[in-house]
Parts: C-alpha cells; structure tokens; sequence
C-alpha cells in the first residue's frame, strides 16, 4: 500500500475551504498592550476589534436565514389555499413555477446560506476569536506587577482568562446571531399571521408580551447566580490548584484532610450556586411550557372562529398552527440561549473586575530602553511603605560605584530585599529616586531595566519545562556551547548529564517539573545560577544565592561567582555572613535605614550591630528558626 498517496482531490478542496475560513482572523494580532476598559459594553468592544467584519457577515447571514424561513411558512400556507382550489389536473400547469421557485429556495438557497453561516461561526469565529482574547489578555497579564500576582492564586487568574475568553466570545455572537435571529423570525411571523387576519395576530402578540415578562423576571435572577457561580467556581479552581502546587508542604505536615475540608467549603459555596440556578431552571420551564399550551390553544381557537366566519383560509390557519409549533421548540432554546448569554454576561463582569485592572507598576509615557549600563547605582532619599503609612523604608541613601561588590547586612525585615525589589521596579518606590548611570529607573522601559540585572534568589523557581530551557532564559540565542559551559561553571553539568524525566528525556531535555520540583534544592540553585551566568548582565543581584548548597558544592560556585562579578556592580544579600565578609563594602540595614557601613573589618572595629551579629555566628549560636525574607 502506498503510504505516500495523495488525498482524493475532493478532501484536498474540503480542507482547502477549512483552512480558508479558518485563516480569515489572526488569533495572535501584533497589537499594542493596554489595559482593558472597566465598562461591559467597552471591554467587549475592546476584544472585538479586528473581527467585526465577519461578525457582521454572521449577522447578515443570520438575518437571511430567518428571513427565508418565514418566506417558506407563508409560501406553504398559500400552496394548501391554492391546492384547495385547483384540480390535480389543472394545478401543475397554473402552480408549476411556484414549486420550482419554492425547490430552488429549498435545496439551493437554505443550504447555500446555511453552510456559509456554519463556516462563518465554526470556522472563523468559535476557535479563533476566543483564543484572539486569550492571547491579548495573557500579554496583559504578563505585564501586571508583582503585587498582583502576590495577592491572587495562580489557578484563579488563569480560569478567569479561560472563562472570561469565552464568555466574551459566547456574549458577542448570541448578541448578534441569536438575538438577531429572534427578533426577525418574530416580527416576520407577526406580520404574516397580521396579513391573513389582524386578530390572527392577537395570541401571538399576547404570548411575546407574556414571555418578555418571563424573560424579565428570571433573566436578572439566572444573572445575578451566574455571576456568583463565575466566582466561586474560579475561588474552588484556586484552592484545588494550591494544594497540588504546594503537595510537598501538604504531605510534610500529613494536612490531606485539612486540604480536603479547604477544598470542600469552596466545592459547597459552588454548588449552593448551582441548586439555586437549577430551581429557577425548574420555574422557568414550567413557566414557558404553561405559555406555548395556551399559545396553541388561542391561536387553534381563534382561527377555526375565524374560518367559520369565512374571514381566513384553510392556508392562513395551517401556516399559525405551525409557526406556533416552531415557537413552541424556539422559545426553550430561546430561554436557555437568553439565560445563557446573561450568565455569559456575569461572567465578563466578573472577569473584567480580575482583568481590567491597572497595573501599579507600569512603564512612563514614552519610556526608551535604558543605555548601556556602567553600573553607578545611586539611591536617593528613597522611601517606600508597601502602601502603609511608614516602616520599611524611610529617606534612604546609597551610593554604588560601578564595579563595586556591595553586601547588604541586617536582621529579617531590615528592608535588604525590599531595596532590591525597588531597584528591580518590581514595585515603585513612594518618595526619592533611584538611578543608574544617572538615569531615574522610572523613565526607562521595565525590560530593559532587568535585562541589565541578573539576579539568583534563595527561593528558587524553575520553569515546568526542559533543563536547557531553563538555562536559556538567561539568554536564548545563546549557542549550546555557552549554554554547557554555564551549567560547568555552575557546576550543575555532573547531576543534569545524570537527570532523566518520566518519558525517558535525558541531560538537558529532561523536564524539571512545576517550579522545579523534581530536583533538590541544590540542584535547582546551580541552574538557577548558570542561568544568571549565562545572562552576564553588568548589575548582579545576588540574595542569599548559595543558601541552598552544601558547603563542599558551595565552596566551588563561590569561586566561579566570584569569577562572574569581575567587571560587575554586585548587591549581595546573605544572613550567613562569612559569604559576603569578602565583599569590597557592607552596608549594615535596620529598620529600613542605613546604619553602618564599611569593611569587615572596619566594622568589626566599630562594634556595632555588624559585630554584634558576626559575633552571634562566629560564636557557635546557631538560630534554630530560619529567618524569612524580607
């Protein structure tokens, strides 16, 4: 058999018609980055922008559609008139043209349209818009500060861009395709049920004002449900999510059942939202049953009354009874479609109050890259309160020649990475200014800010994904030779050669697993350094970077740091300070001021707080409570 066959052509021409529609919008538009309006209409609106000429070709399409089905209800009934009038033998030559008209409506123009419209919506619109919202919403998250993401679970925000994606998509298109359908296949119907008999008219218009009063009593109520279902599913979402993502923490201190009663009280406010949506579900059928029965019987009555005054057709009355027959399937789909799309509604809603917010920390108007970096880092009577009205940092003075090697000393909650958060504008400061080379850090771009500083954390955290591509971050057109040599000099190239995941990938393929967990945390703080080796910015950031080593693998890395920050602007954070007793400057913080500064030695000499502290260590007090970071 040969595999290498090409497909029937009439496959080929399929896929090619697939693939044409599907093309017609780019779910990942080169758009600018902004932050989402607050209003419904307007943020809906904002994720529109780019598809509105095939939503209006689904609305024109829509509107056909409903047009030509009305077109035929009325057609029919006029045939039974005329068959009642003809005989068999005179009715083809006088109606002939009738029924070709009518077969061509039938088998050519229904389907034409119809099949237009289904590679409209299934094609074009159903997978692509949505991902379009998806992708914008994404960059803009990407973009928000790290407040942000400190005060949500990662699980909450991402199922509110899921959820929030596709309720935008489902409120735009029932907008325009469902809502647009009804309200043309109902005022056709009126007014064809109006052309046999004006009073032929009277159950149907009684029924649309009945079911508009159904509709608005239960649409506000299913609204206000959907809106708080939205939310506690995205909270129950949340609390699963940061039980698997903390399993290790969960499991170390035997809390399942703990976890089990969190994740319940959520999984229980979840399902009180779908108890009371069901019940108003229940009232709402009932309800809508009750009006299509009362519906058949008036129009039923009320045309019989009529015929027998000789005032319709046999024809009028059939085309009433059927469109009522086709109201009475349309108006369920109609409730659920309208209920849909107002939960749809309070799902937006509750997504816009996640999304559209702005951003604490955001680039100035007009913000340019940051020139090439000496490495003069001054901070000037900078003070920062997280907010708060005093405490952490107040009025403080730094100055940092380029290449010096400062270590930043102190008790927990002195402020050191505090200081460095500000210099990473991770959060803006609150008074003062911080520059570089003379430059204020908030006039320049955020990436190309940190593109200038390298930095490794004593919590380190790794990409779910491949050895390599964590080490590439630091740079990723960097060749595979440089990518080895960092992991050499970070003497991480013995165990990743050793490292194999569960689908059998090896060395640098292998997968580290969520935020690293599959390694030790050595191991993750040797690629989180040659991560930062290979990235050889000229401002190097380096707090409590070997915390997680044994001193014999310590010992080594210390000596390849100290090969990297030549050259380098190096701040350098460590409670352990025998590793920084080195460095060409201390600066000793408290309280978030600057208390002392000066050499190993000349510190010492001082006896201040530096002594106080060395003396702790070096005297063979070893804290038992390990001290959080600032």
């Amino acid at each position: 058999m040969d595999t290498n066959a090409s497909p029937p052509p009439r496959k080929t021409r399929r896929s090619a018609l697939f693939r044409w529609f599907e093309a017609r919008i780019d779910p990942y538009p080169p758009v600018p980055v902004t932050q989402p309006p607050r209003s419904l209409y307007a943020f809906c609106r904002h994720y529109t922008r780019g598809t509105e000429p095939w939503l209006a070709l689904m609305a024109v399409l829509t509107t056909a559609i409903a047009v030509t089905e009305v077109a035929l209800y009325a057609f029919t009934g006029s045939i039974v008139d005329r068959l009642s009038s003809h005989t068999p033998a005179t009715f083809l030559a006088e109606e002939g043209w009738n029924f070709v008209l009518m077969a061509a409506v039938v088998l050519l123009v229904m389907p034409a349209l119809n099949l237009l419209s289904a590679l409209v919506i299934h094609q074009t619109l159903l997978g692509n818009f949505p991902m379009r919202i998806r992708w914008r919403v994404h960059r803009y998250l990407l973009r928000q500060s790290m407040g942000y993401f400190q005060d949500e679970f990662a699980g909450r925000i991402a199922t509110k861009l899921m959820q929030t994606s596709l309720a935008v998509r489902e409120t735009v298109i029932k907008l325009l395709d469902v809502g647009n359908y009804v309200v043309v296949y109902f005022g056709g119907a009126l007014l064809v049920a109006a052309s046999a008999d004006w009073r032929l008219m009277v159950p149907f218009a009684c029924w649309l004002v009945a079911y508009a009063v159904l509709l608005r009593w239960a649409i506000p109520r299913l609204n206000k449900v959907a809106q708080e279902q939205a939310d506690a599913r995205s909270t129950m979402t949340g609390r699963i999510v940061d039980s698997y993502t903390n399993i290790a923490t969960v499991k170390l201190f035997s809390h399942s059942r703990r976890e089990e009663g969190y994740a319940r009280d959520s999984m229980e406010q979840f399902l009180g939202t779908v108890h009371r949506q069901m019940r108003l579900a229940t009232i709402v059928n009932v309800s809508n049953d009750t009006l299509n029965m009362l519906l058949l019987f008036a129009v039923a009555a009320t045309g019989i009354g009529l015929w027998m005054q000789d005032a319709v057709s046999v024809g009028a009355i059939a085309v009433a009874i059927a469109f009522v027959l086709r109201l009475m399937g349309m108006s369920q789909w109609i409730m659920w479609e309208m209920s849909a799309l107002f939960e749809n509604i309070g799902t937006v809603q509750d997504g816009i109050n996640s999304i559209a917010l702005p951003a604490t920390v955001d680039d100035a108007p007009g913000a340019q890259p940051i020139a090439p970096v000496r490495g003069d880092i001054r901070f000037d009577r900078v003070t920062f309160h997280y907010g708060k009205q005093g405490g952490v940092i107040e009025g403080l003075d730094l100055h940092i020649r380029p290449g010096e090697k400062v270590g930043l000393v102190g008790r927990s909650g002195a402020g050191k990475s505090t200081l460095v958060n500000l210099l990473l504008r991770f959060y803006d400061r609150e008074g003062g200014a911080i520059r570089i080379d003379g430059t204020d850090i908030a006039t320049v771009t955020q990436d190309s800010l940190r593109a200038a500083i390298g930095m490794v954390t004593q919590d380190t955290s790794l990409l779910h994904r491949s050895v390599r591509e964590n080490i590439l971050y630091g740079r990723p057109d960097a060749s595979e030779a440089e990518m080895v040599e960092a992991a050499r000099q970070a003497n991480a190239d013995g165990f990743i050669a050793e490292l194999v995941d569960a689908k059998g990938r090896r060395g640098y393929d292998a997968q580290v697993g969520e935020r690293g967990v599959k390694l030790s945390g050595g191991q993750r703080q040797r690629i989180a350094i040659a991560r930062v080796l290979l990235k050889n910015a000229p401002i190097l950031v380096l707090d409590e970077a070997t915390s997680a080593l044994d001193s014999e693998v310590e010992a080594v890395i210390q000596e390849n740091l100290y090969r990297l920050m030549q050259g380098k602007t190096v701040i350098a954070i460590a409670h352990r300070l025998s590793t920084i007793a080195a460095m060409d400057r201390l600066v000793v913080m408290d309280q978030g001021r600057i208390v002392e500064q000066g050499s190993h030695e000349e510190l010492l000499a001082h006896g201040g707080l530096y002594a106080q502290l060395w003396q702790r260590q070096s005297g063979g007090f070893l804290e038992l409570e390990a001290e959080p970071a600032d």
